[in-house]
């Protein structure tokens, strides 16, 4: 929907289906209930989430014409999607398989073009579309030595710019501005502000302006601004959250360097201090270890005593060193309700969802805000509601940050 401070959405991802008629049926289920709640007077935005299968079928004429049609009956409008999961995300193991496949291969360049056309063709006149997208490739795929790193990288970088060129070639024909938005997260091959700082200016930039020259017979300049243009990032909240990042320093680096937001993705990670006593201690893991499920990655990354940080690459490994008393914080990577800033004796990373509305309703740094929390299906019993009621939920409340800025107390 279009709020004062850009269209604010929530990501289809939560709903499964991973060729085009089921998710489809999930977005016919739940669509018009939660807009029923959150938007009933005005267009509902929707951020759209399929699969490399779903998109195949979504990019049919027939199909996508269908689609249209029931967006107008609806009165909703899609303005950006989740490229980041190619594959199955629903009633499978995800895990490290999120990145599969990765920049460096050409099933990803294909599926992530093939979203644009599909973006392209569903985007109301005269409005811009993104699309997020995976932060090249998973860190550990390719650790084994810096040469490898540097090969991965510069393979995804080069088979990134082919989209851009794409993008590209659609705005100078006439057609919508579209970027590809790159969401940094833990153990991602960029997952903060800095790796993706100096990717932009020692990857992208070198590779991408003689390319762009090249192609389209601009100056230097011109390259770089085309470039800027149509790669941003993807501001996910709970992500930059898990690093330590503040949302005000995280600006005000990328406004530094003239680095664009593409998408806003408001989400919230789990967090708690570690007690030294060994009875609260232990007390703080076990409520963790709730939060222990198979489906997804639950990266966390500790803070410790002395300074710096411990990265598990997931929760198993995390509660196997809970006796390590060199760590006194943990910060795990499980989207939780971002309505909620207390899970029992844990808490949530809200504040940092708080500081960074507040930011954006001082000075917009986006047009495209996007609610994903897409555990809902693995969430600690206590914690599960009825989907359109907890999507509708997270909207209203993030509604009520834009326009009045205060915290409402929130229970389940």
């Amino acid at each position: 929907m279009q709020t004062p401070y850009g269209h604010l959405t929530y990501c289809t991802n939560i709903h499964p289906g991973e060729n085009w008629p089921d998710h489809f049926a999930q977005l016919k289920k739940f669509i018009p209930a939660i807009k029923q709640q959150v938007s009933p007077d005005q267009p509902f935005g929707i951020g759209l989430r399929v699969a490399n299968s779903a998109s195949l079928e979504l990019a049919k004429e027939a199909n996508l014409n269908a689609f249209k049609e029931w967006l107008k009956q609806e009165d909703c409008y899609v303005f950006t999607m989740n490229g980041f999961p190619y594959g199955g995300f629903h009633n499978v193991v995800v895990k490290d398989q999120v990145h599969t496949p990765d920049w460096t291969q050409a099933d990803r360049v294909a599926y992530t073009i093939r979203l644009f056309r599909i973006l392209a063709a569903l985007l109301p006149a005269g409005m811009e579309g993104g699309i997020s997208t995976s932060p090249l490739s998973y860190k550990y795929w390719c650790n084994r030595c810096e040469e490898e790193k540097n090969s991965f990288t510069e393979s995804a970088t080069l088979n990134m710019l082919l989209v851009v060129e794409q993008l590209a070639r659609i705005h100078r024909s006439g057609g919508p501005l579209l970027h590809l938005d790159v969401e940094p997260e833990p153990d991602g091959l960029l997952e903060n502000t800095s790796e993706y700082i100096s990717w932009y200016f020692e990857e992208l930039l070198p590779y991408g302006i003689p390319f762009m020259k090249d192609k389209f017979d601009v100056d230097d300049q011109t390259a770089a601004d085309m470039i800027k243009t149509h790669v941003q990032l993807c501001y996910d909240v709970c992500h930059f959250a898990l690093v330590y990042e503040a949302p005000q320093r995280v600006l005000e680096r990328l406004q530094h360097h003239g680095l664009k937001i593409g998408k806003l993705q408001i989400s919230a990670a789990l967090k708690a201090d570690l007690p030294t006593g060994t009875d609260q201690r232990k007390e703080v893991i076990d409520a963790f270890r709730k939060f222990n499920e198979p489906t997804y990655l639950h990266q966390v990354i500790a803070r410790k005593k002395s300074g710096g940080f411990t990265h598990y690459p997931d929760l198993p490994e995390a509660l196997a060193d809970a006796a390590n008393e060199e760590i006194v914080e943990w910060r795990s990577h499980f989207h939780v309700p971002v309505f909620l800033d207390r899970f029992d004796v844990l808490q949530s990373t809200q504040d940092d969802i708080v500081q960074t509305l507040a930011l954006q309703r001082e000075k917009p740094f986006t047009s495209h805000m996007e609610v994903e929390t897409y555990t809902w299906d693995v969430l600690p019993a206590a914690y599960r509601q009825e989907m359109s009621l907890s999507v509708s939920r997270e909207l209203n409340w993030i509604k009520q940050q834009l326009n009045t800025g205060t915290v409402g107390i929130v229970t389940m």
